[in-house]
């Protein structure tokens, strides 16, 4: 490629070097910015957050395994476990801001006890029955196990893939909780 081609690529937002899943998985992160968010409805959340190292604001978006509209609550899962980027930034920074559908707000977040996770993704499982063995699968290459999503498999799982719930942040405190 010739360096006209490259910076021409470049100046449109293009980067050679993340191929087109790279700006597959980070589209959802542009219908937030774009103030699109709401076409997600409440399935998926942008979780914007600091760089624990670098101080530099980052934005995730994560599936949401079950929302509570009444609390407001989202609850995700973090599919790389406690190496998750963005869990290891909430855990050191605790400034998260969530957007979910048409709402934004500074959240507080918690850690899901066992049995309580485990029914939040036995739950997702029974809403979502069509795409079952996509999950399953999902989940399998994220444990390093065949899930077969009994409630032994979900009791594992969830020792290894937390759940995490985020909510508006009350004026008593910021930080999380741990049950």
């Amino acid at each position: 490629m010739r360096a006209s081609e490259d910076r021409h690529r470049n100046n449109v937002g293009l980067d050679p070097k993340k191929g087109i899943l790279g700006y597959v998985f980070r589209a959802p992160v542009y219908l937030y910015r774009w103030h699109l968010g709401s076409l997600l409805g409440h399935r998926f959340l942008l979780l914007s957050h600091t760089g624990r190292r670098t101080g530099l604001r980052r934005q995730t978006v994560l599936e949401v395994i079950q929302f509570l509209p009444g609390v407001p609550e989202a609850v995700v899962m973090s599919g790389f476990g406690l190496k998750s980027e963005w869990l290891r930034n909430i855990e050191a920074n605790e400034d998260e801001d969530i957007s979910i559908g048409s709402n934004h707000f500074q959240a507080a977040h918690r850690f899901l006890a066992q049995d309580e996770a485990a029914q939040a993704l036995e739950n997702y499982e029974n809403r979502n029955r069509f795409l079952a063995p996509l999950v399953r699968r999902v989940l399998s290459v994220l444990l390093g196990w065949k899930y077969k999503g009994s409630t032994d498999d979900r009791r594992r799982a969830v020792e290894q893939l937390p759940l995490v719930a985020f909510r508006p942040r009350t004026n008593r405190g910021r930080g999380s909780e741990r049950q």
